[in-house]
């Protein structure tokens, strides 16, 4: 029987997923757009194409990663479509790494499964949209899928991509860093390796198909806490973390476009901001990483 398991996206999240399924014996096609850094090319925009590449899968694993905030709008639907065709088409579960966005600002800022995606802000209605056609489609018969969101990420070091390890650099020089919103806000964050787990574990779960579920994470932390814990893990001492104010970043749009995008997620910094995922525990067994561990890891 056939373990060929196709992964869309060579970031860390497609990257920890690949070391997940190879841990386990699985054959593993991680694929992008510029088939660089060993992945194979393949256009996700292309139905046909991601057909090809799909046929004989187990399951096919959208771990997209646009370049930007602002492209969204132009990137997610073509890709969506692609990928629920190739599903579709193959028989492939479409295991898909979601994010919080849907949700929205929560009252009292705990997220758990079942809670309705209610955002109205562009980027979170896109994601929410892709949530409802692909559950559609399997509630149809004519798609198997699952998905698994996850809050901000640590546990590798993603450059400008998340929030903690993007000023992680600087504090390791021991300098003072910078934040967005609030530095003492509680915040759940999500290992990249955890993600990668829950989504390769999932996709032959089929009890959990058909719905949302968390990947599994640490209880929440401040901003402030999480940098100085990955500073701790490595033996450095604390810095210093301010907070940018929400306001001024409709200030720096104009020169710093992505500031202007961030706008819309910036609830998420403000106020506490935390996901429940204790139903991936008590149904599968997985639990978060050693949080000493993440912290160390984000270090790289």
């Amino acid at each position: 029987m056939s373990d060929r398991h196709v992964i869309i996206g060579s970031g860390p999240v497609g990257r920890a997923t690949a070391s997940a399924l190879r841990q386990r014996g699985a054959e593993v096609v991680l694929a992008s757009r510029s088939g660089r850094q060993g992945t194979a090319a393949v256009d996700a925009t292309d139905p046909d194409a991601l057909t090809r590449l799909t046929e004989g899968a187990v399951a096919l694993y959208n771990c997209v990663n646009p370049p930007s905030y602002d492209v969204w709008p132009q990137v997610w639907p073509p890709v969506a479509a692609g990928l629920l065709a190739a599903a579709e088409r193959t028989g492939a579960v479409l295991v898909t790494a979601g994010n919080l966005y849907p949700y929205g600002p929560v009252r009292g800022g705990v997220m758990r499964e079942g809670m309705p995606d209610a955002a109205t802000t562009t980027k979170a209605r896109l994601r929410a949209a892709m949530t409802r056609d692909a559950f559609d489609l399997h509630a149809a018969g004519r798609v198997r899928a699952v998905e698994v969101r996850g809050s901000d990420y640590m546990g590798a070091p993603m450059g400008d991509n998340g929030h903690v390890p993007r000023v992680v650099p600087r504090a390791l020089q021991g300098k003072s860093v910078t934040v967005i919103g609030s530095a003492h806000q509680p915040h759940t964050w999500t290992d990249v390796r955890d993600m990668g787990a829950a989504l390769a574990l999932l996709a032959t779960e089929e009890s959990s198909w058909g719905r949302i579920w968390h990947a599994p994470s640490n209880p929440p932390r401040t901003q402030a806490q999480a940098v100085n814990d990955v500073l701790a893990s490595v033996g450095k001492g604390p810095v210093k973390v301010r907070a940018l104010p929400t306001q001024m970043l409709g200030l720096l749009a104009p020169f710093v476009p992505v500031m202007g995008e961030l706008r819309e997620t910036a609830y998420q910094f403000t106020a506490p901001y935390v996901m429940e995922s204790s139903a991936i525990t008590a149904a599968y067994g997985l639990e978060p990483s050693p949080w000493e561990d993440v912290c160390r890891r984000t270090v790289g």
